[in-house]
């Protein structure tokens, strides 16, 4: 056995679609390489893997398994959905060294920087997890008004949301667009940066051994805006991110969304290793408020 030459097992990068991982219906894949330039320039070296790409198909499929998962993401407790979040930070510190690997890869980056990338982004599903029963508080409850009646405002998720992921930063900047969608009780389809995205293709691998019900997260990889433009106009759609799309891309998607009067976020220059805040927690909420009739408790016309 010792003569024998042993071949690699090239790792197959496959879709993440509704807690599955399958290829593209269309058969279709492109080559993905390696950034060369440390300095962050656009060179290109090394074939790293073929990525599926997707298809307008695809797209729809990832909206249905994301609608069909909302209602038990939803529904389950914040508690619950920060124990799943720290879960995936978990899974994260597991395959820490394959994560370094493919950030250095995919940003043309050195080992050590690539793995101060990595842990800030372990990091960051932690500070989410933490906010998912907290949110409720700094956006929500009672407020004063004149006559005999509780009236009380509490926070509730968007819906579905698609998520145009960062081009440059392919895996802290994703997991800065995420967390805090899905945190907040929200369903999320991620389009991941186009010219990099092995690190968001395995990152559903880790999703889906993370407790995270199939279909609360769906990644799709390929043309950005071939997949964007359909799930912009989609009727079953209620917000998108635009923070990975170009100033022509926004401003086409963001006319796709108004057909349905999706919630959008417009694209802003953004610094992923700064304190990330609760914009992005707030973003894709909407707020109930609730009128309930006070009772009296005598004569004396106290009430509660």
């Amino acid at each position: 056995m010792s003569d024998v030459t042993r071949l690699s097992v090239f790792k197959t990068y496959k879709l993440y679609v509704g807690g599955k991982f399958p290829r593209s219906e269309s058969g279709r894949v492109y080559q993905v390489t390696a950034k060369t330039s440390a300095a962050g320039a656009a060179g290109k070296g090394r074939w790293l893997a073929n990525a599926p790409l997707s298809s307008r198909k695809d797209a729809r499929d990832a909206v249905v398994a994301a609608r069909k998962a909302f209602g038990g993401w939803s529904g389950a407790t914040a508690y619950n959905r920060g124990q799943i979040l720290y879960r995936i930070a978990e899974m994260l510190e597991g395959r820490r060294e394959q994560f370094t690997a493919e950030v250095a890869a995919a940003e043309g980056l050195s080992k050590p920087k690539a793995a101060a990338i990595v842990d800030a982004a372990i990091d960051r599903w932690v500070w989410y997890a933490g906010w998912t029963d907290k949110i409720g508080q700094i956006v929500g409850g009672a407020n004063p008004v004149a006559g005999p009646f509780f009236n009380l405002s509490t926070p509730e998720p968007t819906g579905v949301v698609t998520v145009i992921a960062p081009q440059a930063s392919s895996f802290l900047g994703l997991v800065s667009v995420l967390a805090p969608v899905i945190a907040t009780g929200n369903t999320a389809i991620v389009v991941a940066s186009e010219n990099s995205p092995l690190p968001a293709l395995s990152l559903g691998e880790v999703l889906a051994t993370s407790d995270l019900p199939g279909g609360v997260v769906n990644v799709l990889s390929g043309r950005t805006a071939e997949i964007a433009t359909p799930l912009a106009a989609h009727q079953d759609v209620n917000a998108i991110d635009l923070t990975g799309a170009d100033d022509v891309l926004a401003k086409e998607l963001e006319i796709a969304a108004a057909d349905n009067l999706k919630r959008v976020l417009r694209p802003q220059p953004v610094d992923f290793s700064a304190d990330p805040g609760t914009h992005r927690l707030t973003a894709f909420l909407e707020t109930k408020t609730v009128w309930h009739p006070t009772g009296s408790l005598g004569a004396s016309g106290s009430a509660y």
